[in-house]
């Protein structure tokens, strides 16, 4: 899938689900639950334990629809590694140009981790597709209205403190998209197995992305 594609896919949809879990039986489950909410980008993290084949295996397995992405990658060598399996999109923690580059060469969407004007300033320039900020948590919702004034066309995407009653918040602010984990994917309901649970909050923040993008 062209990087372009897969950039305007997140960017309409809005949430990229974060998702930290090695059963792939039952992470597949948990993909289609937030799938039928709406929520179809998600993010495979490199702290799971073999994430790399866990990408590989997703990339084949769910319906044409989703997305599947690789998370905390901090370098060029993992960056390589998880394209190879199939991810479509690239997620960082921090700042790397050299991982910026390599997705450019390799035509797939980088997103990598800034905090200051400066670092998503530099990360913009060198061909970011979206700017992570991160960790949003401190920072909140205000920090990109500020941003929106010197930096109006950079795409800003949170990731840290963002839920089903603030994502609107965030994308007032200016936030293209918005990354989420704990307050969409809820562990107890995942362990019970009520996955309808996760549906329905799937639901409730893709319903409040749309809303607040069309204010």
């Amino acid at each position: 899938m062209k990087r372009s594609e897969v950039l305007s896919r997140i960017i309409e949809s809005g949430v990229v689900a974060v998702i930290r879990m090695k059963d792939t039986d039952r992470l597949l489950k948990v993909i289609e639950a937030v799938r039928q909410g709406g929520v179809k980008s998600i993010e495979i993290t490199m702290t799971v334990p073999g994430a790399v084949e866990i990408i590989r295996h997703l990339s084949t397995a769910v319906p044409p629809d989703v997305l599947i992405g690789a998370g905390t990658v901090v370098d060029e060598e993992t960056a390589d590694q998880v394209i190879d399996a199939g991810a479509t999109f690239v997620v960082g923690p921090v700042l790397n140009l050299g991982v910026i580059s390599l997705c450019g060469k390799r035509d797939v969407a980088v997103m990598p981790g800034c905090y200051t004007p400066t670092e998503i300033l530099t990360a913009w320039n060198a061909g970011a597709d979206i700017i992570k900020v991160f960790p949003a948590t401190s920072l909140g919702p205000k920090y990109f209205k500020d941003l929106r004034g010197p930096f109006p066309d950079i795409r800003l995407m949170p990731t840290g403190g963002v839920t089903i009653d603030n994502v609107g918040e965030w994308i007032a602010a200016g936030a293209c998209a918005v990354g989420v984990g704990s307050d969409l994917l809820d562990k107890k309901a995942i362990e019970e197995g009520r996955y309808e649970v996760l549906t329905e909050r799937a639901t409730r923040m893709v319903q409040n992305f749309l809303a607040a993008k069309k204010k």
